[in-house]
């Protein structure tokens, strides 16, 4: 039963995810390119906004560049540089922790700011506050994961995750089987990971796509009503 879940979940689920994403992404961009912006409220609580935003954004890249750098480059590479999987976990550990530290707080701003700020709220939507939380719940696990990997030094788990990241990539999702004896904390973090990239498109995160020359592209014009002029007063001839 364990087989079956762990084979749906991590052996056919990813391929569901990473397809949602990469059209779902393309058809927003197609129908919906003015919807495709982060939407902001930068007027309130501008402090707090701030801090929030540059810390979740410094942490996230960081996370985002050690998991695409540290899942999906080939072992090989690593052991022709001579970089053991011990010294990789150690990295792991310490880098992924303060980026972890620092996108945690950035994010516990945020969702701080638009929970319990009523302007914020009422310019909130749904979706605005579920990524948040859904972001909040996905770092939760990542931090709760660094205990269970200070047991695995040795690089051990790591090289596991390694081979299943590119066993999916390879079209191999026979590579499951790796993830059999993995703590559940690790699968929950995995299985959260990956709905992210399912909900991605229909959620704020699109920005993340985004470059200014894009925007050169976009079919349809912008609306933008003019300021009405004030008509001139006229004055009486003396």
């Amino acid at each position: 039963m364990i087989r079956s879940l762990d084979t749906i979940l991590f052996g056919w689920y990813p391929y569901v995810a990473f397809t949602v994403f990469l059209l779902g992404s393309l058809i927003r961009f197609d129908r919906e390119q003015y919807s495709w912006k982060s939407s902001s409220s930068q007027l309130l609580r501008r402090k707090q906004l701030s801090w929030g935003s540059n810390l979740f954004h410094v942490g996230i890249l960081v996370i985002f560049a050690g998991h695409a750098v540290g899942l999906l480059t080939p072992m090989w590479i690593f052991e022709t540089l001579g970089v053991s999987h011990g010294f990789k976990q150690g990295l792991a550990v310490v880098a992924g922790g303060l980026a972890g530290i620092a996108c945690f707080v950035g994010i516990a701003l945020l969702a701080h700011r638009r929970l319990f700020d009523p302007r914020v709220r009422a310019t909130s939507s749904f979706g605005d506050t579920a990524i948040l939380l859904l972001l909040w719940a996905q770092l939760t696990l990542g931090l709760l994961t660094i205990p269970v990997s200070l047991n695995h030094m040795d690089g051990g788990e790591m090289v596991k995750f390694m081979a299943w990241a590119q066993g999916i990539v390879t079209l191999d999702p026979s590579a499951t089987v790796l993830l059999e004896d993995v703590a559940l904390v690790f699968k929950l973090h995995l299985f959260l990971g990956l709905t992210m990239f399912l909900v991605f498109p229909f959620t704020r995160l699109v920005h993340v796509w985004s470059a200014p020359v894009w925007y050169l592209g976009r079919r349809g014009y912008q609306v933008v009503r003019a300021r009405p002029r004030t008509p001139p007063v006229r004055r009486a001839a003396p």
